[in-house]
C-alpha cells in the first residue's frame, strides 16, 4: 500500500530511539498516523513541527498497518508565528482539536481547507481569532453536530439573533431570549453577519469561543468520557489576555 498527499502536521512524539510517531491531517486521506524513521534527527524533526504543511508519502504492507511516512517541508507555518505567543497558541489549539476530534482515515476536505485558510490568517495576522471560531463551527458540522443559526427557534425570525439554546443548538432572537438569557449562550453577531461588517470586538470573539467550546465539549468529547484538549484552554487564556485582536 502506498499513497502520496499534502498534509498538515497535527502532532509528533518520540518513538523508540530515533523515530517519530506523527499524526497528519491530509488533503485526501483524512487524519492519518505514521512512523517517520530517523525522525529525531534535527533536520527531519523540523519538518514535522506542529502546524507545518508537508508533502508526504505513506507506505505499508497492508492498509491496516501503521505504516511509515517520508516527506518534505512544503511550508513552515510554525516558524512564521513562533514569536507571536497568542497566534502560536492558536496554532497549537487547532492542531490538537483536529487530532483529538476527527476520526482516523476518513477524508474531511472542509476541515483540511479550513486549516490552510486559518494558517494563512495566522501568518498574515488578519482576523485569525474569528477564523478559529469559524473553523470550530465547521468542525461541528463535519462531525454531524452543526448549529442552526439561520432563524429563531421560537419565532422563526431571521433578524436580531442574539442567543443559542444549549439544549438544541438553535438560535434565539433577542426578543424571545432576553427573559431566559441566563440559560442561553451568547451568539456573537459575526457568526451570522455578512462579509464587510464592522470590526469585531474581542468580547464577541470570546463569546464565540465559549459557544463552540460548549458544543464541542458536550457533543463531541463528553460522550466519550473526554474533555477538550488542554491546548485549547491555553489558547483561550492567551487570547483573553491580549490587549487588542490585532496585536501579536
Amino acid at each position: 500500500m502506498r499513497w502520496s498527499d499534502e498534509a498538515v502536521v497535527l502532532s509528533s512524539r518520540r518513538h523508540g530511539e530515533s523515530g517519530l510517531l506523527v499524526h497528519l491531517l491530509t488533503a485526501g486521506h483524512g487524519r492519518h498516523a505514521g512512523l517517520v524513521r530517523g525522525g529525531q534527527r534535527p533536520k527531519t524533526r523540523i519538518v514535522y513541527e506542529i502546524g507545518n504543511q508537508v508533502l508526504v508519502t505513506w507506505s505499508a504492507r497492508l492498509a491496516e498497518h501503521l505504516g511509515t511516512f517520508t516527506g518534505e517541508l512544503a511550508h513552515g507555518t510554525a516558524a512564521a508565528v513562533i514569536a507571536a505567543p497568542a497566534r502560536l497558541a492558536c496554532l497549537a489549539a487547532v492542531a490538537a482539536l483536529a487530532d483529538a476530534a476527527l476520526p482516523e482515515r476518513e477524508p474531511h476536505d472542509k476541515a483540511y481547507r479550513g486549516l490552510i485558510a486559518l494558517f494563512a490568517a495566522l501568518e498574515g495576522n488578519t482576523d485569525w481569532a474569528q477564523a478559529f471560531v469559524a473553523w470550530e463551527m465547521e468542525l461541528l458540522n463535519e462531525l454531524g453536530f452543526g448549529l442552526d443559526l439561520a432563524r429563531c427557534a421560537a419565532t422563526g425570525a431571521t433578524a436580531d439573533l442574539a442567543y443559542v439554546s444549549p439544549r438544541t443548538g438553535r438560535a434565539v432572537s433577542a426578543a424571545a431570549g432576553t427573559p431566559y438569557r441566563d440559560r442561553l449562550l451568547a451568539l456573537p453577531a459575526f457568526l451570522t453577519a455578512t462579509e464587510g461588517s464592522a470590526p469585531i470586538a474581542r468580547a464577541d470573539v470570546l463569546d464565540g469561543l465559549a459557544l463552540t467550546g460548549f458544543f464541542l465539549e458536550q457533543r463531541v468529547f463528553a460522550p466519550e468520557g473526554r474533555t477538550l484538549p488542554p491546548a485549547r484552554s491555553r489558547f483561550v487564556d492567551a487570547f483573553r489576555q491580549r490587549a487588542t485582536i490585532s496585536g501579536s
